[in-house]
């Protein structure tokens, strides 16, 4: 009988971004430090690291937003697996213009677009938006764990044209204006970090390695040729593309007044 079945979708990944597990552990304690009753996380996929903070601070509830069915499926089940179903609910809902907050901490971490929406502007100016919904969603007293693309330094042409369809030197702030961002937007920066080397290649390698096994295994699946080709191309849009060039900030922010 032939063997239908499509790749599997990121099952190397822990986190759906560069984020190691020591740092991890040292946001779940710096954001579980004030006792947050609530948590919201925009854009959650699967919400590995809210759960995390729902296991450090007992009686905490969350709340995951995003609108891809299978990551949330995986979400409910690991929340199940750990006793958490009855404090944390995957919705299936767009985060723009979302009146699920204010909650005492917000999660956003590369999920920025979530909260903006087509009709907002693109690059930077994106980022802005974001921003400024997050403040109306965050509690005051409240923490916003803010994780977003910078670069590291200008990208060149060749590299832009190596990256994403359409991507521009507009696309992202650097760190520092990132950080202004933030501030303009109604926030103090209580901590500034940025994803490292590792970090990036255990994302990058964990994002298509279960991919890759399955296409070793299936070279000649009625979906091997569309998938080959996207793998293939989202591997040289980083390794010539963004590597070394993107980085990504996790921003701890407080709301002013």
């Amino acid at each position: 009988m032939p063997d239908t079945a499509a790749p599997p979708r990121l099952p190397r990944l822990t986190f759906h971004g560069p984020l190691s597990e020591a740092r991890a552990a040292r946001l779940v304690e710096r954001l579980g430090r004030h006792r947050p009753a609530t948590v919201l996380d925009i854009g959650c996929g699967w919400g590995e690291l809210m759960l995390r903070v729902l296991g450090a601070v007992p009686g905490a509830t969350g709340t995951g937003l995003d609108i891809n069915a299978e990551d949330l499926a995986r979400g409910r089940e690991n929340a199940r697996t750990r006793g958490l179903a009855g404090r944390v609910a995957f919705l299936a809902e767009s985060a723009a213009g979302t009146a699920r907050g204010p909650a005492d901490l917000v999660l956003c971490t590369g999920a920025g677009h979530a909260l903006t929406g087509d009709a907002e502007p693109s690059g930077a100016a994106a980022t802005a938006a974001a921003l400024r919904a997050l403040r109306r969603l965050v509690a005051p007293g409240g923490r916003v764990l803010f994780g977003e693309g910078y670069w590291e330094r200008p990208p060149t042409d060749g590299e832009l044209a190596a990256m994403w369809p359409g991507a521009s030197a507009d696309d992202h702030h650097d760190l520092a204006g990132l950080v202004g961002a933030a501030v303009g937007a109604g926030f103090r920066p209580e901590w500034i970090e940025t994803a490292n080397g590792d970090e990036w290649e255990e994302f990058e390698s964990g994002y298509r390695a279960g991919t890759e096994t399955w296409l070793a295994a299936h070279p000649d699946h009625p979906l091997a040729a569309g998938t080959r080709e996207r793998v293939d191309r989202q591997r040289a849009s980083w390794l010539t593309g963004y590597r070394g060039v993107l980085g990504m900030a996790y921003l701890t922010l407080v709301p002013t007044g």
